[in-house]
C-alpha cells in the first residue's frame, strides 16, 4: 500500500495491491468467487481506510449489511496494513452481470454501510448511509462524500482465475482536500473518466505506486510511505474464552449440564478452538 498527496497538498491519494491478503482470505473460508470478489474489494477499501487512523492500536471496521443472497461483509484493519473479514454466506454463486463481471451488486443487495472507528475512548464513533449500488467501490465513495462531507473517488477490483483463486485485486482512494481549486478538481475527474478498471490496470502488472500515476497523471505526486499489507486474524484461545465468559453463568451451566466438550470457530480465521467439561467449569467461575 502506498500514500501521496498531489497538486501542492490539494489531493490525497491510496492505493494497494492486495491479492495474497485476499487469496489468504478466500483459503480460510473456502468461499465462492463472488464472495471472495465482495471481501476483496471490502478488505482492500478497509485496509486504505485503516491508515488514514493515526494510532496503532486504532481499528476501523466497515460493516455492509443487505437484503441480497451474500447477507453481508464485514472487514477490520489496523493502521499498520493488517486486515481480516468475513461473509455471511460464502457458498452463494449467481449469473455474471450485463457486462459478464461477478454480479456482486445483486449479492449485496439494498441495506446500510456501516463505518465503525475505535480509537480507545470510550464509545467508537460510528458512521452509517445507505448502500449506494452494492458494488462496494461506489458505497465507500457515497460515505465520504454523506458521512465526512469528503469528496473521493475509489476503485476497487478482483479478478478470479478460472480455478477459483485470486488473480489480482486491490484499489486506490483519492480525495480531494476542501481548498482544492476548480483548476484541478477539473483535471482529476477528468483523469478518473480515462480510467479504465482496477483490475485491468493489475492485469497489466502495474504497481500501486503507477496505478496512483495513473490516476493523478499531470499533478505533482509527493509519496508520502509505502508498507506491507497482510491478511492478520487475531484470535487465540484466550480470547475466545473471554467471549465464553460473556455468555453468561446460566447460558454456561446448560452448556456443562449437556456433558460434551464444545467446539469454537473464529468468524474471522475459521480456526477452530476446543473447550472441555473441566475448561467450562473454570469459565463459569468467572462468568456472571
Amino acid at each position: 500500500m502506498v500514500r501521496a498527496t498531489a497538486a501542492s497538498d490539494q489531493i490525497r491519494a491510496f492505493a494497494v495491491t492486495s491479492r495474497d491478503l485476499v487469496e489468504t482470505a478466500r483459503k480460510a473460508h473456502d468461499i465462492s468467487p463472488i464472495a471472495t470478489a465482495a471481501l476483496g474489494r471490502l478488505m482492500s477499501g478497509t485496509i486504505m481506510m485503516g491508515s488514514m487512523m493515526e494510532h496503532e492500536k486504532d481499528l476501523i471496521t466497515v460493516k455492509i449489511e443487505g437484503d441480497g443472497p451474500l447477507g453481508g461483509v464485514l472487514a477490520t484493519a489496523n493502521n499498520i496494513g493488517q486486515v481480516k473479514g468475513y461473509v455471511n454466506n460464502g457458498d452463494v454463486v449467481l449469473p455474471p452481470n450485463s457486462a459478464g463481471h461477478l454480479n456482486v451488486g445483486a449479492g449485496i443487495g439494498k441495506g446500510t454501510f456501516t463505518v465503525i472507528r475505535d480509537m480507545g475512548l470510550k464509545d467508537p464513533y460510528v458512521g452509517q448511509v445507505p448502500l449506494y449500488t452494492g458494488e462496494i467501490a461506489e458505497d465507500f465513495t457515497y460515505y465520504f462524500a454523506k458521512s465526512q462531507q469528503t469528496p473521493s473517488s475509489v476503485g476497487l477490483g478482483v479478478l478470479m482465475n478460472h480455478d477459483n483463486t485470486v488473480r489480482e485485486a486491490g484499489g486506490f482512494i483519492v480525495q480531494l482536500m476542501p481548498f482544492a481549486d476548480e483548476a484541478v478538481i477539473s483535471h482529476l475527474e477528468e483523469n478518473l473518466k480515462k480510467f479504465t478498471t482496477v483490475t485491468d490496470v493489475l492485469k497489466q502488472g502495474k504497481t500501486p505506486e503507477q496505478m496512483l500515476e495513473i490516476v493523478l497523471d499531470g499533478f505533482d505526486i509527493k509519496w508520502n510511505g509505502r508498507m506491507p499489507v497482510q491478511w492478520h486474524c487475531n484470535c487465540s484461545k484466550d480470547r475466545v474464552s473471554r467471549g465464553l465468559v460473556l455468555l453468561g453463568r446460566k447460558e454456561l451451566d446448560n452448556i456443562i449440564k449437556d456433558g460434551k466438550p464444545i467446539e469454537t470457530k473464529c468468524h474471522f480465521c475459521g480456526k477452530k478452538y476446543d473447550f472441555d467439561i473441566d475448561e467450562l467449569k473454570e469459565l463459569y467461575k468467572s462468568a456472571k
